[in-house]
Parts: structure tokens; sequence; C-alpha cells
């Protein structure tokens, strides 16, 4: 096995994720820690390097070819998940000074130093009682990102993210204001597309589901008007313009109950880029205005109030 597979396994068994597995980082590894081809494990060092030295050293022993303005790249998909896994640590200088170094911790040095003995083992399973693996790392990070939100009474979480940041304004500000009491039979995702899908109700409304069709982004139903609310959330595309109202007319043609379109978007300023491709007897909520909707609508609200 060649000191790049030894490395891939090291990194495998520390349950780095699948991308800090791949050559980079493979030679980041054996750069920081010295080891030629043909050296030892237990010959192992942690000496002060930079980045530059890594990009040299892997060049100069392991046939690569990264050049030297890919620094930020090793950065980016190498230094920074290692020293979040405690494999690596900085001497504290300015990232911008000629003086910033990079070494393998004394804990990480001590275990590569024992892989392929009777140690390893031993000392890889007092690492994992001590450090939380960068798969879990990561995992609780987008899990600490995540937005809750109270969905029909129950608790969700969205991902993170502008699209889901809005389509959460649309459950928690914009059905209470305009559609209070409403249930909510459809809401995706950006990372699982049906969150909430009541397919049950929507067939006996009269929508025909089929796994081609493209849901609006939330669908509300208030039930004592057998009023249904189809809500585009709009951070970059798809507002109810013309041709979005004939996919979901085409959706619902056996629908009976009273439609209701709407365009949300986050700030007026997103608003502005999208009101001239806007359909007509449609309506627009802005989250950051939420007690206000733009009606598209003509003569239907034109009129002393």
């Amino acid at each position: 096995m060649s000191k790049l597979d030894e490395a891939k396994e090291i990194l495998a068994a520390l349950q780095v994720p699948v991308q800090q597995q791949n050559g980079m980082c493979c030679c980041v590894l054996l750069a920081m820690a010295g080891l030629t081809e043909n050296a030892p494990w237990s010959s192992a060092t942690n000496e002060w390097i930079r980045i530059h030295d890594v990009i040299a050293f892997a060049n100069q022993n392991y046939c690569t070819t990264y050049a030297e303005n890919s620094r930020e790249t090793f950065r980016k998909r190498a230094m920074h998940h290692f020293r979040n896994a405690a494999f690596i640590e900085d001497n504290g200088m300015a990232t911008n000074s000629p003086n910033y170094r990079y070494r393998l911790t004394d804990e990480m040095l001590g275990l590569i130093q024992s892989y392929i003995s009777d140690e390893w083992e031993k000392n890889l399973a007092a690492f994992m009682r001590r450090h939380e693996t960068l798969i879990q790392f990561y995992a609780s990070k987008r899990s600490m990102q995540k937005m809750p939100v109270k969905i029909n009474g129950a608790d969700f979480t969205f991902s993170p993210g502008k699209h889901n940041e809005l389509q959460k304004a649309i459950i928690e500000e914009f059905a209470p204001r305009f559609a209070p009491n409403a249930e909510c039979l459809y809401v995706g995702d950006t990372t699982k597309k049906d969150l909430v899908k009541n397919e049950e109700k929507l067939r006996e409304l009269g929508f025909a589901i089929t796994l081609h069709d493209k849901m609006p982004d939330v669908v509300l139903y208030l039930g004592e008007r057998d009023w249904l609310y189809f809500v585009e959330s709009v951070t970059s595309v798809g507002p109810m313009e013309p041709k979005r109202i004939k996919e979901i007319e085409k959706m619902t043609t056996d629908v009976t109950s009273g439609k209701i379109y709407v365009t949300a978007f986050l700030d007026f300023k997103t608003f502005k880029q999208f009101s001239e491709s806007l359909a007509w007897e449609t309506e627009v909520w802005i989250a950051d205005l939420p007690d206000h909707m733009i009606h598209l609508n003509g003569d239907k609200f034109l009129g002393p109030r």
C-alpha cells in the first residue's frame, strides 16, 4: 500500500467526510508529518510549516503539480477542516502574516506514529473518545443552523437559506394575518422536497398529483371559506407569472375551492425585480412589510373601504 493510500486509511478511520479523504488532504497529512514514501510512520514529526511548504513537499515527493496560487484552496479544503478535527493547530499569527504556520498537534502526532503498530487501535479509540469526529461536528453544526418552524401545531426545522427563511415567514407571519386558522397542506424544504404533504386532503380537494408536478412552495387551505392559497417563495426565481398559473391550473383542474395565487418576497427590492412579470389576478406579500398586501386584481378592490 502506498503512503497516500495509508494516509487515506488513517483519515477514513478518523471518520472525516469523504471530501476530506481526497489526494490533496492525504498530501497535507503526509507533508505535515514530514513523511516521504519510504519513511515509516513512526518517524513522523510535527514541525511548524506554511501552506507553501506543504505544496512544495507534495510536488517534490508525491508527483503532484499543485500551483503556488492554490494556497487558498488548501486552506479551505484541508487546513480548515483538519483544525476543526483537532488534527492540526496554528501558531496564533494573523493569517496574512508571513510567519503564519501550522503543525500537527502532539496528540495527532502520537496517533499517526503508532499507525501499523500494536498500539494503533488503542490510540485511535482514545482519540475518538476525546474528540468529536468531523462528520459528527458538521452534522451538529448543520442542525444548529436549522430554523425551527411550527406547522399545523407540530415542530419541524427548515434548512438554512433565504428561500426557507421566506417559507418560515409565510407560515408564521403571512398565514396568521391573511389565512388565519388555515392548514398547511404542502411545504417543501431545500433538502427535503416534501417536508409536509397531506396527499389525502389534496386528493380530496381534487388535486391531480403526479411525480412530475411541481407543487407551489406553500399550499394553505382555509376550510371555513373553502379557499386554497398557492404561495411561491421567491428569492431568485419562480414568481406567479402567467406560465406558472397555467401549470398550477392544470394540476388543479378538478379543484372547486377558491384559488388564491400569492407571490411572497423577503423585501421590496426583490419584489421590484419581478414586478413586471407577475400575473394579474394574483397577490403579493412582502415579509419586510408583513401587515400589507399588494393586489394585482383590477376593479376587484376598487371603491371606498
